[in-house]
């Protein structure tokens, strides 16, 4: 709960930021070449031979404990990686390596460069502990094997027999400060094992699809900055949502709108903790300042996210640029203050306590939205292109006061409740006559377009408008037509190719992951619950071995793209899984 590491089929660790997930890159061979650092452990295999692929990987039961196994000609070993919750002290990495049967020789190669990539550290022991420095960071590698350098990695070579197990671990200090304490890594391994044990069982999902929705729960628990109770969108920066094109975004930050979701389906699960840290965070973030809402912060609520390209990283497969920061910070996207008050809305109904505070935030949100709801924006999907009257926006605009009218309703808040039904009204006759096409029988992305967007399968979901309504199935069966690709999962919207669309973005992108889920959510509503059974476990198959998602897949290559994993993929998971369990549809 600081940061993530991505961990290879070769046993190699790829991608880790310290001491944070937005912090600069320790290994960022994912974005370039070894060059730019890894630490693989794994069978040594011989000088210019490919590193073998594990024979089976797995996550110890409900747990981020990874389990990696090679079967070798000598005999079969086992890594076990994982990283000890440690809210109040600096992430560590431990790797355990156990042999399984007969004796296997073993390598492992460190090379760490800081600065994603740039920076080569001076790598030297300090009471035979080795420690790699540069600028305000060193990290700390321990082993009871015996070390050396060599081409500035520092490798150890050692052989396991059954039952042996060879213990490795890096701890991020800052630099001007000692030793960080030695890990104890069979005591961290156990506590870290609980640690996961006692939180998963507070889940209150017993339904079919528990494997799933759990681990979904897990990633989404592992994407929350522990110190601060921000969710970052993804541990990741630039994994390209089409392999070789433009389309490479920093996620390592808190998005308002995917943070909110993200609270949701916790909340629904039974998990208030996460649902009332977050909300602190939030209150701190937007401070006294809600005229100013950024789409995005920091994972302690920072507001400057500059985007800069490091045009040393190749990127991944050969997609560039790779982006640190993200310039959409700045846009005005009107449905995040619908999804933010969602989110509050949501919380206050699960019994969350109260936060007089967070109410009069709310109704602070609204007297913005009062004068500002009928602007054009940048919309969900943040374009780059120019403003438009983005019909989600329109919406999420009208939950938002819908929302803080059942509040104030309710009796927790004070406000004009007449003037504010007055307003619902306008802008849900606003969108239902300039977003709406009445010959195709469908709403449209934006006011006086004729293009489709996947965000309009959320009308029915804020209940907008309700299901059985026929704009409503008029748009489902619109955007079935229009926006699925050939296997039936579904486009956020119509790219341009070569050409810069209304995205202002060149190039194409995959099916959208949360959209597909959206439509198997929707055709449930409609009463097609077989169709959203199927729908829904077609997408189940397209989680990799580990049942973690990206963003979004690529129906021509057939494989998953963007940054990974990403909340907003396992989030939409856990409510049609949801969904569909309340429903009974589902197999058996």
């Amino acid at each position: 709960m600081q940061t993530a590491a991505l961990v290879c089929r070769d046993g190699a660790v790829d991608w880790l930021c310290l001491p944070r997930f937005d912090s600069h890159a320790v290994f960022a061979s994912i974005l370039g070449t070894e060059d730019h650092g890894f630490w693989r452990i794994g069978p040594a295999v011989p000088a210019g031979a490919e590193a073998p692929r594990a024979a089976r990987r797995r996550y110890r039961g409900e747990s981020l404990v990874l389990e990696s196994e090679w079967d070798t000609p000598r005999g079969t070993v086992r890594v076990t990686d994982f990283m000890p919750p440690r809210e109040d002290h600096a992430p560590q990495l431990i790797r355990i390596v156990e042999g399984v049967t007969g004796r296997v020789p073993m390598r492992s190669a460190l090379r760490m460069r800081f600065s994603y990539g740039r920076v080569v550290p001076w790598v030297h022991k300090v009471d035979g502990r080795t420690v790699a420095v540069a600028g305000p960071d060193s990290v700390w590698l321990d082993t009871d094997t015996q070390t050396y350098g060599k081409d500035l990695t520092t490798y150890s070579d050692f052989t396991v027999r059954p039952g042996e197990r060879m213990a490795f671990s890096i701890s991020w200090q800052p630099s001007h400060k000692g030793a960080p304490e030695l890990p104890d890594a069979e005591a961290a391994l156990e506590s870290t094992a609980e640690f996961w044990r006692d939180w998963v069982d507070q889940c209150t999902y017993h339904g079919p699809y528990r494997e799933a929705v759990v681990r979904s729960l897990i990633t989404l628990k592992a994407l929350t900055y522990g110190p601060t109770g921000g969710i970052v969108a993804a541990p990741t920066t630039s994994l390209p949502e089409e392999i070789g094109g433009v389309r490479n975004w920093d996620y390592r930050y808190t998005w308002l709108r995917d943070a909110a979701i993200t609270l949701s389906s916790l909340l629904r699960t039974g998990y208030r903790e996460e649902a009332r840290a977050w909300r602190e965070w939030l209150l701190r973030a937007v401070a006294g300042d809600p005229e100013n809402l950024q789409i995005m912060y920091g994972i302690a609520g920072e507001r400057e996210l500059g985007e800069t390209e490091l045009d040393w990283l190749p990127g991944y497969e050969n997609s560039r640029p790779v982006r640190v920061g993200n310039g959409a910070a700045g846009q005005l996207q009107l449905d995040v203050y619908g999804e933010v008050t969602e989110a509050l809305h949501l919380g206050h109904m699960t019994g969350l306590a109260r936060s007089d505070y967070a109410s009069l935030l709310q109704l602070k949100l609204i007297r913005y939205l009062e004068t500002h709801w009928d602007q054009p924006d940048e919309g969900i999907w943040e374009v780059r292109g120019p403003r438009r009257h983005f019909v989600h926006s329109k919406v999420m605009a009208w939950v938002a006061v819908d929302r803080t009218i059942k509040l104030i309703e309710s009796g927790d808040a004070d406000g004009p409740l007449e003037r504010w039904r007055e307003l619902r009204d306008e802008i849900h006759q606003d969108v239902c006559e300039k977003g709406y096409d009445k010959e195709r029988n469908t709403f449209t992305q934006s006011y006086g377009s004729q293009e489709l967007d996947a965000s309009l399968l959320l009308i029915p979901q804020m209940g907008f408008l309700p299901p059985d309504d026929k704009r409503v199935i008029g748009t489902i069966e619109a955007i079935q037509r229009e926006l699925s690709t050939p296997d039936g999962f579904i486009l956020r919207y119509p790219t341009a190719g070569e050409e810069a669309g209304v995205d202002g973005l060149e190039g194409d992108e995959g099916a959208f992951l949360a959209c597909s889920f959206w439509m198997a959510d929707d055709l449930a509503m409609i009463g097609r619950v077989d169709e959203a059974r199927r729908l829904f476990e077609k997408l189940l198959s397209l989680r990799n071995d580990l049942g973690l998602l990206a963003e979004e897949w690529d129906p021509r290559l057939q494989r998953q793209v963007g940054n990974f994993p990403q909340a907003f993929s396992h989030v939409p998971l856990i409510d049609t899984a949801l969904r569909l369990t309340a429903s009974g549809a589902y197999g058996g």
